[in-house]
């Protein structure tokens, strides 16, 4: 990997500093520290003038630019932080030998600080470079890397140059200062990701803020940017994968987007409050802040694209060499091919779901049946089943049921639906207004011992029978166990009050027949004005709920799902309308909604009591 860095000059030493006599006490002075080092017997640095010490200091502070202990400069280490059995976060200092010249200490000391960035800086390569710790700490590393190759290349110009006796300690600092701020620059950004042991999208936030805060250096600025879109490409490349492909390809769990397999796509069927579609994927925390306002938007994209592909449908976003995702630079080009990808998976999904998989028949279909828009097949079915509807709950077969559902579905106009062996029958264990209460739609009163009110004594079929509809995937992305319960509800709301509806019209025509006996103004007489009353009342009920209440929703529905632009538009219009349904049923309005549904019946059990009665 090569990089050119702004912070990092170009040394081509050439003008001399010294030469001449410093030249020979150069090459004296090393000659001379040489035979005491083969001697074993190692002088302190004050016993030399200071023009040697001078040498002497220079030649250790070469072997200190690059971590290497001198004669007269050692170093000390300090652990701060480990984690695990690595060592991530170290202090270093370098020492001088006491006796050394106070000039030259001060020069000394100026300098330190770039090599102490320079061992921090190698220390934290070799750490982050292990297989452990992820894409863009190996990406971050690499970078810091090339860098350190440019400062090593300094570091052996200079000592050329000191060689050829042409380099004075003033000349060493004078060299060392463009490199010390870059350098400590990325030491501070390093001593952070070592304390906190940052790893993906934090190692990111992190090189950005510090960019950030360096906008008064251009040169710092300019290193500290360009480190961070080295260690973003790695990054890049997962976020390539999830919106052109729908794949997570994060194998150290950097990536901003969470999968819990445990969620499966069956459950959308089968669970009342399935978690799929809303937690399959979802966000974590530790967002890159390049990507914070358009994660959503980069969520969806890879969800829908993951939909198409479980359906056998490509799901690849069609790209070319502009698409791809190299940078988050200033040109935001990253953002136009989110953009464009998020586009193509909505647009795609979206056709899918509505034109393959028929989504506006499925909800056709679902309105014919669930919401009797076509009831003649309920007519007849609620003829054939009344004897198995009157049993209690216990004693009622539900295959039996299902076979009359069959029988009536393919002897009515229902037979013309291609969907129509779709339709299913359930009895239910409670009555309506207890499953609402499960379902949280209404709170269910209890009287002062705690008995419920709500609940029957005794239930029938007639109480408890709905009707179900099978929906696969996608279509139960739309079409949930939960949306599917919503519908039922309706459906019960409506065949009760088709029930009532029958019951009256059999006591009508009882009252009909008693005609001839001028009973006027007895109590047959003021039960059958009492009858018609309450016929009327059902029937305003009952074109109350379906061209008042689910006709003209069903239109806005319809109307709202032609212009939608994505599945998330179409769940949420779905959504809506069943849940205004519900609301303008009265299902939310349990104590209206009881005397409705009870009034019609116990007048027919009391007219029945006075028939017997009279005969």
């Amino acid at each position: 990997m090569e990089m050119s860095y702004p912070s990092t000059p170009r040394w081509n030493i050439e003008r001399p500093f010294l030469t001449g006599r410093f030249h020979q006490e150069t090459k004296a002075a090393s000659r001379f520290a040489d035979s005491f080092s083969n001697n074993g017997a190692e002088m302190a640095i004050g016993c030399y003038d200071a023009g040697v010490q001078e040498l002497l200091v220079i030649d250790d502070l070469l072997s200190a630019l690059v971590g290497i202990e001198g004669r007269y400069i050692s170093i000390k280490r300090r652990v701060n932080h480990v984690h695990g059995n690595d060592t991530y976060d170290s202090t270093v200092t370098f020492q001088v030998d006491a006796s050394m010249d106070l000039a030259l200490q001060e020069m000394a000391k100026r300098i330190f600080p770039l090599c102490e960035s320079f061992v921090l800086t190698e220390q934290f390569v070799e750490s982050r470079s292990q297989f452990k710790n992820g894409l863009v700490n190996h990406a971050f590393a690499a970078s810091l890397r090339a860098l350190l190759l440019d400062y090593e290349a300094m570091v052996a110009q200079l000592e050329h140059q000191f060689r050829l006796g042409r380099l004075s300690i003033q000349g060493l600092w004078f060299y060392c200062q463009p490199m010390l701020g870059s350098m400590q620059a990325v030491s501070a950004v390093i001593h952070k990701a070592s304390a906190n042991n940052f790893t993906g999208s934090a190692v990111l936030n992190l090189l950005q803020s510090q960019a950030k805060a360096m906008a008064g250096d251009n040169t710092v600025r300019s290193l500290l940017e360009k480190m961070t879109q080295c260690a973003s490409n790695a990054y890049l490349g997962i976020l390539e994968r999830w919106v052109y492909e729908g794949v997570i390809d994060d194998p150290y769990g950097e990536f901003f987007i969470a999968e819990d397999k445990s969620l499966l796509k069956e459950s959308l069927t089968q669970d009342y409050d399935a978690k799929y579609w809303r937690q399959r994927y979802s966000l974590k925390d530790g967002i890159p802040s390049f990507l914070a306002n358009i994660a959503g938007k980069i969520l969806t994209t890879g969800k829908y694209l993951n939909v198409m592909r479980e359906c056998g449908h490509s799901a690849q976003v069609p790209t070319s060499e502009n698409s791809k995702l190299l940078s988050f630079g200033s040109n935001h080009h990253y953002l136009e091919c989110v953009k464009v990808a998020y586009e193509f998976a909505s647009g795609e999904l979206l056709n899918l779901i509505k034109e393959r998989y028929d989504l506006m028949g499925k909800l056709r279909s679902i309105k014919r049946y669930l919401l009797l828009d076509q009831g003649d097949f309920l007519v007849h079915f609620m003829d054939i089943a009344r004897e198995e509807l009157m049993k209690q709950l216990d004693e009622i077969t539900v295959e039996k049921l299902q076979s009359l559902l069959d029988i009536a579905l393919r002897s009515t106009a229902a037979a013309a639906d291609p969907c129509h062996e779709d339709l299913t029958c359930s009895v239910e264990r409670s009555s309506l207004l207890k499953r609402m209460a499960t379902l949280k739609f209404v709170e269910i009163k209890t009287s002062s011992d705690g008995v419920d009110l709500e609940q029957p004594v005794s239930i029938t079929g007639l109480e408890t029978f709905s009707l179900s509809y099978k929906v696969q995937w996608p279509l139960s992305i739309v079409i949930s166990r939960k949306a599917l319960t919503k519908y039922q509800m309706v459906f019960r709301l409506l065949f009760h009050c088709k029930h009532v509806e029958r019951q009256l019209c059999g006591a009508w025509q009882v009252h009909q027949g008693a005609r001839a006996f001028n009973a006027s103004g007895t109590a047959i007489s003021r039960s059958s004005l009492l009858c018609r009353s309450m016929l009327k009342f059902i029937n305003s009920l009952l074109h109350y709920l379906t061209f008042e209440v689910l006709e003209p929703n069903w239109h806005v529905m319809h109307n709202r799902l032609q212009t939608a632009k994505s599945i998330d538009e179409v769940i949420q219009h779905h959504d809506f309308f069943l849940d205004k349904c519900l609301r303008e049923c009265l299902l939310h309005l349990p104590d209206l909604l009881k005397m409705v549904m009870d009034a019609g019946l116990e007048y027919v059990r009391q007219d029945r009591r006075m028939w017997k009665m009279l005969s």
